[in-house]
């Protein structure tokens, strides 16, 4: 995929955000995020209510998925959604697919991790009721909803809103976390349409910094597993080993895949590569598939 796909491809993605949720492919309804509204909510259009759609297995083995699309922040690209659900899915997992808040409908950070974090907070409270294990539930991401996973395990306390139900006082940790050739810096080869979508397009160091994921990793993050592919002319590979590096330096869990061949958005469903069966190789070694 070159770049300028890429960006049509960004295009596409935000003319299908602005397609009312329900109209859109499902395994279950969606579930309004935030039913009382979303906190700074802009208005009451569908790019303003962030939802979670439910996808169950025909089996389900009692781990969780929260699955966030990518789109540089300007749209949600719909082939990151469903068809990974539903590979999830024939793997045990239940999913819960994230749409997020975006820089093009006037949304900056924090926006995108609040909403990340409430999703964590939504699946683990009511873990009971979905037949989920509360610590068997991860979060997966591709692109720039890499850097919105990255984000969510690195500084959750960005997204935190306070609440009167206690649902704050729910851990918003996720117990994994997938990285699918992610944005992760934004000052160090940074995606320009994604951080302009997040940070706007003159953000301060501090806030630079603060959301460029390879200078917020600490000790005690879940294992990660991470990949990115040498060609990728989008976001640069530069990305995946800059937040390999802090993982590492920090004593994080993680594994890595570098694969030499193909562009930005290389591993869609329905295409050939082995980056499905590593990743539920490593699946199965974190205990979430059987």
């Amino acid at each position: 995929m070159n770049r300028t796909l890429g960006h049509i491809l960004a295009a596409v993605a935000t003319a299908l955000f602005l397609v009312p949720p329900a109209s859109l492919p499902a395994g279950e309804p969606p579930m309004v995020l935030w039913p009382q509204g979303a906190p700074g909510a802009l208005g009451e259009a569908a790019q303003d209510i962030p939802t979670l759609t439910p996808h169950l297995p025909a089996k389900a083995n009692g781990a969780a998925m929260v699955l966030i699309p990518g789109g540089s922040y300007s749209g949600i690209f719909e082939p990151q959604g469903e068809p990974f659900a539903r590979w999830l899915n024939e793997q045990g997992i239940t999913v819960f697919v994230l749409r997020y808040r975006l820089g093009a409908a006037g949304y900056r950070y924090p926006a995108q991790l609040q909403d990340a974090v409430q999703a964590m907070r939504y699946v683990r409270r009511n873990a009971g009721e979905w037949k989920i294990a509360a610590n068997r539930i991860g979060v997966m991401g591709f692109s720039a909803g890499g850097h919105l996973v990255s984000t969510l395990i690195n500084r959750p306390e960005d997204g935190e809103i306070a609440s009167a139900d206690g649902t704050d006082r729910v851990s918003p940790r996720p117990d994994l976390a997938i990285l699918c050739y992610p944005v992760i810096s934004m000052v160090t080869k940074p995606h320009a349409i994604s951080r302009q979508n997040l940070i706007g397009a003159a953000p301060g160091d501090e806030l630079a910094r603060k959301t460029s994921s390879e200078l917020q990793v600490r000790p005690g993050l879940p294992p990660c597993f991470v990949w990115h592919t040498g060609e990728d002319k989008m976001v640069p590979v530069d990305h995946s080993l800059l937040y390999a590096t802090a993982l590492q330096r920090h004593g994080v869990p993680y594994e890595l895949h570098i694969y030499q061949h193909g562009d930005h958005g290389t591993g869609l469903i329905g295409v050939d590569h082995p980056w499905l069966g590593d990743l539920r190789f490593w699946l199965q070694a974190q205990g979430f598939v059987d």
